[in-house]
């Protein structure tokens, strides 16, 4: 049975990919000022990725991200939107959603998720 406060939409699938943000920016095309901010992601799915940061970041701002699942064949250029902060003890957990993402890279995510299976 499902838990009636799981909001995800997508199945979370884990991940271990770091990445670095050197732009952030909001719709009226503001730019937040930061230095950049390592991030280490630790799910995706087709809704979006969750990830730990040490950085502050401002919610409701944008970033482009190139996303390997896997391996090289399984890339995916996107949009995200951070939409949720929790505070950790050394940190920041981040939850964002994909803006624009195509119905089209979701055979991507199908991909990934086979190859987590094969592999366990």
């Amino acid at each position: 049975m499902s838990n009636p406060l799981d909001k995800r939409r997508a199945k979370r699938l884990p991940i271990k990919l770091d990445l670095t943000i050197s732009d952030l920016f909001c719709q009226d095309n503001v730019k937040a000022n930061i230095d950049e901010a390592d991030i280490e992601v630790f799910d995706v799915s087709t809704c979006g990725i969750g990830f730990y940061s040490k950085s502050v970041l401002p919610l409701n701002f944008y970033f482009n991200a190139k996303i390997v699942l896997g391996s090289a064949d399984n890339l995916v250029y996107t949009v995200v939107k951070i939409i949720r902060t929790q505070k950790t003890d050394d940190g920041f957990i981040y939850g964002c959603e994909f803006v624009g993402l195509p119905d089209i890279l979701h055979p991507v995510f199908e991909r990934y998720e086979q190859s987590i299976k094969e592999t366990t």
